[in-house]
């Protein structure tokens, strides 16, 4: 009597150790290309590991930073923000989130200088994505939203769930920009004690390390 297995069936001989250790090896390498930048340019930033000029964040650094799920956060059509985020993403983007209560004066500056920061990086402009989660928004700003700020997505909370914002971050009381990288960290906050000359300066030291994202 002859036993048929799944190799004879498919004519293929089962793989060797040696090839389960060549197949292994070849992941890493394709992982470490592709994601070796973003993990060494997040390591020289928080650090300073490797930086000859000794360059300083000009925004309020997180140590250690905060998971963007932790913000549970989603976008109209229900989907978690955190999706968007991870190693396994194609071409993961990094996000200036502007978050607030009801969105007055200080907000507004917020919703524009992040505007004006995302369209001052020129050329790497389509690696930062803009989005917005505000308590409320009053009617003016509502009526001149897609006009002045069509490009920036609005994001809600998750049904049944409260957001866990980063030490120093109370969008109640004050609006802040948050800096998302593109693993899902939520890395450094800005509000309007900041100037649209720091944060670009950030972003630019941040994507020039990057080629990921």
């Amino acid at each position: 009597m002859t036993t048929t297995t799944a190799d004879s069936v498919t004519g293929q001989d089962p793989l060797s150790p040696e090839q389960v250790r060549r197949g292994r090896r070849t992941a890493l390498l394709l992982f470490a290309v592709g994601f070796g930048p973003m993990i060494l340019a997040t390591i020289m930033f928080y650090t300073g590991w490797l930086n000859p000029v000794g360059h300083t964040n000009e925004g309020e650094l997180l140590m250690p930073p905060v998971p963007v799920q932790a913000l549970n956060l989603e976008t109209s059509n229900g989907v978690p923000l955190a999706e968007r985020f991870g190693a396994d993403q194609v071409d993961p983007n990094w996000l200036m989130l502007v978050v607030s209560g009801t969105c007055g004066t200080d907000c507004e500056e917020l919703l524009y200088l992040a505007r004006q920061v995302n369209i001052a990086l020129g050329k790497n402009a389509p690696r930062v994505s803009r989005a917005a989660a505000l308590g409320s928004v009053p009617a003016g700003l509502e009526q001149r939203w897609q006009a002045e700020y069509s490009s920036m997505e609005r994001l809600r909370p998750a049904p049944g769930a409260a957001a866990a914002w980063p030490t120093g971050v109370s969008p109640e009381t004050a609006p802040r920009i948050l800096l998302i990288d593109p693993f899902g960290n939520v890395m450094m906050h800005y509000g309007t004690e900041h100037t649209g000359k720091q944060m670009l300066k950030d972003l630019k030291h941040l994507l020039k390390l990057s080629q990921i994202g």
